[in-house]
């Protein structure tokens, strides 16, 4: 009889592509990403008002980037890490189905800011966890498909947002909470052991792998800027929406749109680009996110909208894939720090996006050929950056050197 361990996974080459999945959905499709598609619903119910709602948003943003700050603490313990965050994430979204206990000021803020904050714990430890496994098992090749889970908890939760739209907005989020909790016990099902391995290799590592993010400054940039340039379509485009049209059954279908585009592409990515580095990925696909960014300012009409979402939809997760597989790369034995570093970078780049727009919007237009809306200002801002790190991507440092793999050899960087 198996006792629960949560030091180690099972042997099942299968387990880690589950675990990495079934959390990335749990954490992002629900912990970071339900709150988009219920908070219309919310507002019809008079559950919150615009401010509120808005503030409820930041909270989780700023949940997410304490999350990333103090996710390494988990970097000798992530399938703890992992399982701490899942059971919170369930509770929580199931707590916010109690209208009474959300109608009262702070604690609403208290349970979206203590989402993001066990959202990011469990996307840097799935991560690390499943990484490490998957590489263990000779199946590192097939890493890029945890990252599909971000994708379809995006449309899930989307799904079941449009369908159940004539339901009440703390019903979807009794739904959602039940499936966060079915999701966390199946994910913990497969932390069991029969040995403690993982925690020997992770000790024997200490002492070799403790990268050092002055190396990787770059990288980091890089991945904060994606994040700087999907939130402000991802937030906008809706609000840009509404001057062209009225039409609320066609916002409606972008939340599980925009989670299908991210699924597919990190499939399509996966399979069809698997020769090329995931420098090179992650180049293509920042270059990709900047013309989602630019495109409803440059053609102003609900077909760019519809460009745009799949543009960025479809290019946010593979960014994410690739950066955090270099990573992995970079730091094979433990790299729960640098992924931390990258995560909380990518955060810092999601609360800049609507501060910006704020900040645009209190003083004159910045000197532009068209006069552009503040939102406009800060997507061709965004979109000249992104182009600029791609290049840097494409062309710049690979980081040349040797790394210590799990096995005690080396292998060359390229």
């Amino acid at each position: 009889m198996n006792t629960f361990n949560l030091s180690a996974p099972r042997s099942r080459p299968a387990a880690p592509l589950f675990v990495g999945l079934v959390a990335l959905a749990v954490a992002m499709g629900i912990g970071r990403f339900a709150f988009t598609p219920l908070l219309p619903l919310m507002l019809r119910d008079n559950l919150l008002d615009p401010t509120l709602g808005s503030q409820w948003a930041t909270a989780n943003y700023l949940g997410y980037l304490v999350g990333a700050l103090t996710a390494a603490r988990w970097r000798h313990r992530v399938a703890l890490g992992l399982a701490i965050g899942l059971t919170g994430i369930a509770g929580l979204t199931l707590m916010t189905a109690w209208p009474t206990l959300t109608r009262l000021p702070i604690t609403g803020l208290l349970l979206r800011f203590s989402c993001g904050v066990l959202s990011a714990w469990v996307l840097v430890c799935a991560c690390s966890w499943c990484l490490k496994q998957l590489t263990a098992r000779g199946s590192a090749a097939k890493a890029g498909m945890i990252y599909s889970g971000v994708g379809a908890g995006i449309a899930v939760t989307g799904t079941i947002s449009w369908l159940g739209g004539t339901l009440a907005a703390s019903t979807l989020w009794l739904v959602l909470g039940a499936i966060a909790m079915l999701g966390a016990l199946l994910v913990m099902g497969r932390l069991g052991t029969t040995g403690n391995t993982h925690i020997q290799s992770d000790q024997t590592g200490r002492a070799h792998d403790q990268p050092d993010p002055g190396r990787h400054w770059g990288l980091i940039v890089c991945y904060s800027l994606a994040g700087f340039g999907y939130i402000l379509p991802a937030t906008y485009l809706p609000a840009m929406g509404q001057t062209l049209t009225d039409n609320a059954l066609l916002f409606g279908l972008s939340w599980p749109l925009f989670g299908v585009a991210a699924m597919i592409s990190v499939v399509i990515v996966t399979r069809w680009l698997s020769a090329w580095s995931d420098r090179k990925r992650w180049a293509l696909a920042q270059t990709v996110l900047a013309a989602g960014a630019v495109v409803p300012v440059l053609w102003p009409s609900l077909s760019a909208l519809a460009v745009s979402a799949l543009l960025v939809g479809g290019t946010f997760m593979v960014i994410t894939m690739a950066g955090l597989q270099l990573v992995r790369s970079l730091a094979p034995i433990n790299p729960t720090a640098l992924l931390a570093r990258m995560t909380a970078g990518f955060a810092f780049g999601q609360i800049a996006g609507p501060v910006l727009v704020t900040l645009l919007a209190s003083v004159s237009p910045l000197p532009m050929p068209l006069p552009l809306t503040p939102i406009e200002q800060a997507n061709v801002l965004a979109g000249g950056l992104l182009v600029v790190s791609a290049g840097w991507l494409w062309w710049g440092n690979p980081t040349p050197g040797r790394v210590h793999c799990p096995t005690g050899h080396s292998s060359q960087r390229t």
